[in-house]
This record gives C-alpha cells, sequence and structure tokens, in this order.
C-alpha cells in the first residue's frame, strides 16, 4: 500500500487509442468547453463512471431484496448528492443516474458558469479569469478551472473584491459588455 497523501490519478484513458468516433467527440468538447486538454474529458468521463456504478450497485441491492431500509438511505444519499451539485433535479430517480451525460458534468464547472453568466466572453477568457484569481464564489477567490459549482453557489459568483475587474470601466468589462448586446 502507497503513501495516503500521495496523489493519485483522477481518470482512467481510452481502452482504443485510436477510436476515431471517440476523437472527434473529445475534441468538440475539448473546444466547445474551452478545456486545456482530453484530460480534462477524460476526469469527467471518470466522476460520472463513479456515480453510475454506484446506482448499478443500488439496483442490484434492490433485486437481491437487501434491507430496504438500507437500500432506501444509499439512494437517498446518492441522489442527495446528485441533486445539491446539480447534476440531477430535485424529483429524479436511479435512472436519471444512468443516463448521465459528460456535458452535464462540464457545465457544472466553474469555467462554464463564468462564461455562461456573462463575466467573461468566452470559456478560454473564463478560464484565464480564474487562474489569474479574479472570480469568487461565495466571496472567495477560487483559482482553479474545473472546481464543480454546487446550486447553492451557482449566485454567488462573481469577481473577486479586489480584482481590478470589479470596476464597470475595465477595458475587459466594457468588451464583454458590447460582446453580450451585439
Amino acid at each position: 500500500m502507497g503513501y495516503p497523501g500521495k496523489n493519485r490519478k483522477q481518470y482512467a484513458t481510452p481502452k482504443r487509442r485510436f477510436e476515431k468516433t471517440r476523437i472527434e467527440d473529445e475534441k468538440r468538447l475539448v473546444i466547445e468547453y474551452g478545456l486545456r486538454n482530453k484530460r480534462e474529458v477524460w476526469k469527467a468521463q471518470s466522476a460520472l463512471r463513479k456515480y453510475r456504478k454506484a446506482a448499478r450497485d443500488l439496483l442490484a441491492l434492490q433485486s437481491a431484496k437487501t434491507d430496504p431500509e438500507l437500500v432506501e438511505k444509499k439512494t437517498d444519499e446518492l441522489l442527495g448528492h446528485l441533486a445539491r451539485v446539480g447534476l440531477i433535479g430535485e424529483n429524479r430517480d436511479i435512472d436519471s443516474v444512468l443516463a448521465l451525460k459528460v456535458e452535464q458534468q462540464l457545465d457544472r464547472r466553474l469555467q462554464t458558469m463564468v462564461c455562461r453568466r456573462g463575466l467573461a466572453k468566452s470559456p478560454k477568457q473564463s478560464r484565464q479569469f480564474i487562474t489569474h484569481g479574479h472570480i469568487a464564489v461565495g466571496g472567495r477567490q477560487v483559482t482553479i478551472p474545473g472546481y464543480i459549482v454546487t446550486r447553492n453557489e451557482e449566485e454567488q459568483i462573481e469577481y473577486y473584491g479586489t480584482s481590478p475587474l470589479t470596476n464597470d470601466l475595465h477595458p475587459e468589462r466594457t468588451r464583454i459588455a458590447r460582446v453580450g448586446r451585439g
């Protein structure tokens, strides 16, 4: 067993390295969401894979006639977590967990949220603003573009207090406003 503080891979690489359709889909996602590389797509896929495995395990427990209270508790935990994160709605079931797509996971990233809220004019610019420390979530500076934003934090995304971008007359803010209108 290794050292518990050691960082480990958070993703699994594809089994078939040169599958044309997979490569094209990943490239489209990287461009659309302004990701740094395909590794970020693989991380999102791995996270969804964990959620789907947990849902399949719950279905197996239900079919095995295990203690219904235990199954209900674990189901509520999984669905509650996914609802808090914003991947599924409040009134969903296990089937909706199995139907999750990578795009839904990528939509919950801070980088995507900043761009969609109009704080940046493109996904690449939102990534730059985040890494340079211009974005805050709940008044707390966040410098990780892959940060998963919960439903409670969605409305708290703003420019960081000491950032020059808080000034409405900042040149980048006026460019963003012009792009938003036009």
